[in-house]
């Protein structure tokens, strides 16, 4: 179990990524990719047809802003309030949602449910998923899905891998990572709750380059 480490420097940490996507977050077309290769991959089918999604980290927002041009209602959720801000005033007038919270907060207390819930080098990859598994599927409609994507462990490295950010001297301040086998995620899904659930590598377009864990899991219907 990792240390509990301040959760305003990682708002800190968000902000600062939020600053460094701003072009992509105010400029960007909505477009929904599971990888970190544009064009490459599936895309939203993954989600089924929901009529009501959760994005966990949003982000660019640009996956969020791609559901609800296709008529879902959709919920932005991000750690950072500059983000937020900025989501909010770009794609806020396509009728989403976006709050600024820590996931296992808003999950705890959120009363409302969702077809789907998804996350895109998100919140899954930086929380503790013992905890944060069983949240999401107690907040899935019947038959709801979780998707999510984020690089492979390297191999040998699994479990939580802290992070420092901005330089090693100075101030510490620093995240954890989850990173696990295919095996290991499929089977914490199922131990969280889940009905059905698979984990698979996508390879990258490029041999020999980094490629994409992709989760899917499914709630009994």
């Amino acid at each position: 179990m990792p240390a509990r480490h301040n959760i305003e420097d990682e708002r800190e940490l968000w902000d600062a990524f939020a600053e460094n996507t701003q072009e992509k977050a105010l400029d960007g077309d909505p477009v929904f990719c599971w990888t970190q290769y544009a064009g490459h991959g599936p895309g939203a089918e993954l989600l089924g047809e929901p009529g009501s999604a959760l994005e966990i980290g949003c982000g660019t927002g640009r996956a969020l802003a791609f559901l609800l041009r296709s008529g879902v209602r959709a919920t932005g959720l991000d750690l950072s309030p500059v983000a937020v801000r900025r989501l909010a005033e770009r794609w806020g007038p396509l009728g989403g949602e976006f709050v600024c919270a820590e996931v296992l907060e808003y999950l705890s207390a959120d009363t409302g449910t969702y077809d789907a819930v998804y996350s895109i080098f998100g919140a899954v990859w930086f929380t503790d998923p013992a905890r944060l598994l069983p949240l999401i599927a107690e907040r899935l409609n019947p038959g709801g899905r979780l998707v999510f994507s984020h690089p492979p462990a390297i191999p040998g490295a699994y479990g939580p891998q802290g992070m420092y950010k901005g330089g090693f001297a100075g101030r510490a301040r620093y995240a954890y990572r989850y990173g696990y086998t295919p095996r290991k995620w499929r089977s914490l899904l199922l131990n969280a709750g889940f009905a059905e659930a698979a984990v698979e590598v996508l390879e990258a377009p490029v041999p020999g380059h980094i490629g994409t864990l992709i989760a899917r899991a499914v709630v009994a219907g």
